[in-house]
């Protein structure tokens, strides 16, 4: 009876010790599986996390790449970009500390299964000892093994804390990350929507241009207007030095009528025409395919050729023989003068050949300059003209009145040589015999002496002023005139009777008459 209670004892024992390590070893392995699927859920979200953020670098490279010309407003974008990465980074740091502290779980729940394994290998050695733990001592055990696994549930859950919160805060820089990109590219559609309808409005209004200069009214008058600028520019003025779309006759009686006539200095003038086919040119500039482009600049290329062809046959230059014989073909822009050029490098020699110059704007605005300097040259020759038919006129008229000065002074010398004798013979012989009337107290009154006129009228001796140079009396440094001899530069001794001056009176003064 004692040895079946013993017996059933020892078996209560260890049943209660099995099921006690059967519940010990089922909570190690809820342990385990729960360490294991927060693990694996820990992996799953850095797994999403991964995903999300590969896909958000894509979204980011997209965005960048279409907002390239953006870069200053994206700039913030892609800082916070740059720390979402860092929090990336430091996450996956975490995970990889938590990769080793789950490896070291696992490693430790390998040695637990190992110590179980010894302890069911060693059950018999344990059944003496398991006698005599008591109910209390199991519980207490069970306690503590609950309270271990609530405390590394703990330790689990304060060690994926860190985790979770850096996928919060990635979740959340990707979310504002993602907002930002929608409005850059809303913004960047607007742009977009922007340029087309500019490109739209750009594209109608070529498209219409393009359809008036096919037109050959509308093109002939692009290039009169050109060829007023281009007038304009060189300062010639219309209806003066230009005209446009004057009607005239060859010397045939061919009736012409030029885009534009340039009037030259020597009363002849300069034809100039801007009727250029544009259709091949503008065909190509209307296409995208290259092989089509260039049949249609070849076409504009032989249209040009045959243009100067056209020209050369109307002889502009046969209105006037002295009209030279050339006429100016004008292309109204840079581009058709290199196109052309491009196609028949030779064009120039060509239409040379034929008579024909061809000129770009520059180079017509040139050429009308150089026709307003010789205008400008003309001028000072007509008033280079005018100055010396005056002059000459002048001097002519200054040549008749020295020839009257000369003949008045000569009047005026023979006027005082009269004078002079005639006081002579006043004061020689009539004041004489007065003064005796004096002297006879006839009269107290005294006969006043009229003065002599010493100074002679000079002498024109100017050539300018006389109608010939002969008439002047050579002088030292003018005309043939040589030095004078030395005895013509000495005076001789003066006679008695070369002292006496007959003009002088020869009664005393006055007052020695009265004190006598």
């Amino acid at each position: 009876m004692e040895i079946s209670t013993v017996l059933a004892l020892l078996i209560g024992v260890l049943v209660g010790a099995g099921a006690a390590l059967a519940l010990h070893r089922a909570r190690r392995q809820a342990e385990v599986a729960r360490d294991d699927a927060e693990t694996e859920r820990a992996r799953a979200e850095v797994s999403e996390a991964r995903r999300e953020s590969a896909a958000a670098r894509e979204e980011t490279a997209r965005v960048r790449s279409e907002t390239e010309r953006l870069r200053a407003d994206t700039a913030a974008a892609r800082t916070e970009t740059a720390e979402a990465i860092a929090a990336r980074a430091e996450l996956s740091a975490t995970l990889a500390a938590t990769q080793t502290k789950l490896t070291a779980a696992d490693r430790r729940a390998v040695e637990a299964e190992a110590r179980a394994d010894q302890i069911a290998a060693d059950r018999e050695a344990q059944l003496n000892q398991f006698k005599v733990l008591s109910e209390s001592t199991l519980e207490a055990q069970g306690r503590k093994a609950d309270q271990s696994a609530d405390a590394r549930l703990k330790a689990t859950e304060q060690l994926m804390g860190p985790v979770a919160e850096g996928l919060r805060q990635l979740q959340d820089r990707l979310t504002a990350v993602e907002k930002d990109r929608v409005a850059l590219s809303t913004d960047l559609r607007n742009q977009v929507q922007a340029v087309q309808a500019t490109g739209e409005h750009l594209r109608r209004e070529t498209h219409a241009l393009v359809t008036a200069l096919r037109k050959p009214q509308v093109r002939g008058n692009w290039g009169e207007l050109q060829l007023k600028n281009a007038a304009e520019l060189a300062n010639m003025r219309q209806h003066c030095d230009f005209d446009v779309q004057h009607s005239t006759t060859t010397t045939g009686g061919a009736g012409i009528r030029p885009d534009m006539r340039v009037n030259l200095s020597d009363g002849k003038c300069l034809f100039v025409d801007s009727k250029v086919p544009l259709e091949g040119f503008l065909d190509a500039h209307d296409s995208d395919d290259d092989g089509v482009r260039e049949a249609a600049l070849d076409r504009f290329g032989a249209a040009v050729r045959s243009h100067v062809d056209q020209l050369s046959a109307k002889q502009y230059w046969a209105v006037d023989d002295q009209t030279p014989e050339f006429v100016v073909m004008f292309l109204p822009s840079e581009a058709l003068a290199a196109e052309a050029l491009g196609r028949m490098p030779d064009l120039h020699e060509y239409a040379a050949r034929k008579g024909i110059v061809i000129a770009s704007p520059s180079t017509l605005i040139a050429l009308l300059r150089t026709v307003a300097h010789s205008w400008k040259q003309s001028a000072l020759a007509q008033n280079a003209k005018e100055v010396a038919d005056l002059g000459r006129e002048l001097f002519q008229r200054l040549a008749t009145m020295g020839g009257h000065f000369d003949r008045l002074g000569r009047q005026l010398t023979g006027a005082v040589t009269a004078y002079n004798k005639t006081l002579g013979s006043l004061e020689g012989r009539v004041l004489v015999a007065a003064r005796r009337l004096n002297e006879l107290d006839v009269t107290d009154a005294e006969l006043a002496a009229p003065g002599r006129v010493d100074p002679l009228p000079r002498q024109v001796t100017s050539p300018e002023l006389v109608e010939d140079a002969s008439q002047v009396t050579p002088m030292i440094g003018r005309g043939e005139a040589t030095l004078p001899e030395a005895s013509a530069l000495v005076r001789p001794d003066p006679a008695l009777d070369d002292l006496a001056d007959d003009t002088l009176p020869l009664d005393p003064p006055s007052h020695q008459r009265r004190s006598s």
